[in-house]
């Protein structure tokens, strides 16, 4: 995490780009998710990015053939094959968005392959000053197959991790497998990811407002946007924050600290830094809100392993809770390693005092 102070003053979310990660296994129903979010009349202004055409399936009604890395959709969206890294291809839409020759999008959409880690995706946004002026993550959106779902999960370490990033997790094929296999899928799912709010899906059918607004668009974001954010009080009787389902993929632990005290940047950066450099790998993410002492509201921290986003502060705490709330999901790091971690760090400007897990936050 770096040392510089979170970004307070301006509002530094508003009038960037929303950026949502769609990804899943080889077969999960990415292709036909995507074909029906861009019929739909709310995503006429969308870019959506792909490895190349053949992969992602968009079919002839929707695209013709270009030998551009751009092409304009039948219903006004964009398409964008990523052609050298995904760094340069966010850097030229924005710049053909600029210049006008590309449609004035409004959030972007980026299908990773289904072998693919979603992880350096969300590293990128966090990483390159220049994308991170323009655009934001919303989100990660990970699909999972009801019929061979199970069976990745316990063969393919790359689809627990998949499912564990998830912001939104979608259990398709629902209409071809039997009640108690999705059943127990989805408890599944819930003990990998406790946090994402899942759905349903058949044949690519959602709303699209399920998919997009995840993520914290501007400072001054109410309490309600913020809770789902970070996964408090789910519609549907879902899992609060700090609430753990039973657990089938023991690897993945998924736990919740609370601070009473707050912290001076300089001590939260140190803790954080000291975490990330020695388990960065398998601190598979991390979002909160962090009381920093001379901060009016809370400073937002979010990151993927070893890289976080940039920290900023909101203009005001959501609730009259002020504790600082940290969501981990990780790999092999117990809650009690990362508690012992923190303390070691609060002893450098008096220790503060850790309140037991559990409970709306």
């Amino acid at each position: 995490m770096s040392a510089v102070s979170p970004t307070a003053g301006r509002d530094p979310l508003a009038g960037r780009l929303p950026v949502t990660v769609i990804t899943g296994f080889l077969g999960s129903g990415k292709t036909t998710l995507i074909r029906r979010l861009l019929a739909h009349p709310g995503m006429n202004r969308a870019a959506v990015i792909v490895n190349e055409f053949g992969e992602v399936g968009i079919d002839h009604d929707l695209v013709a053939a270009s030998s551009e890395s751009v092409t304009l959709l039948s219903n006004g969206c964009l398409c964008c094959v990523v052609r050298t890294d995904l760094q340069e291809t966010l850097r030229e839409l924005f710049a053909k968005r600029r210049a006008g020759e590309v449609i004035d999008f409004d959030r972007v959409l980026v299908e990773t392959s289904g072998l693919a880690d979603p992880a350096p995706v969300v590293q990128t946004l966090a990483t390159d000053t220049l994308l991170a002026a323009q655009y934001r993550l919303d989100g990660v959106v990970t699909l999972v197959d009801a019929v061979n779902g199970a069976g990745q999960l316990d063969r393919e370490a790359e689809s627990v991790k998949q499912a564990a990033l998830a912001d939104r997790l979608l259990v398709t094929k629902t209409d071809l497998a039997s009640a108690a296999v999705a059943a127990a899928l989805r408890e599944r799912l819930r003990g990998v990811n406790p946090h994402a709010e899942l759905a349903d899906v058949v044949q690519g059918e959602i709303d699209p407002a399920f998919l997009t607004g995840i993520g914290l668009a501007s400072t001054r974001a109410g309490a309600a946007q913020i809770g789902r954010w970070l996964g408090i009080g789910k519609e549907g009787g879902g899992a609060y924050l700090g609430a753990v389902a039973p657990r089938h993929d023991r690897a993945i632990l998924t736990f919740t600290l609370r601070f009473d005290q707050p912290f001076s940047w300089r001590t939260f950066s140190a803790a954080m830094e000291l975490l990330t450099g020695l388990r960065g790998p398998d601190l598979l993410r991390v979002k909160g809100l962090v009381n920093i002492a001379g901060e009016s509201g809370p400073v937002v921290v979010q990151g993927v392993q070893h890289v976080f986003h940039p920290p900023v502060t909101l203009a005001a705490w959501p609730t009259e809770d002020r504790r600082s709330r940290l969501v981990f999901i990780t790999r092999n790091i117990p809650e009690e390693a990362v508690v012992a971690l923190f303390d070691a760090a609060g002893r450098l400007e008096g220790r503060p005092s850790l309140s037991p897990t559990g409970g709306e936050g």
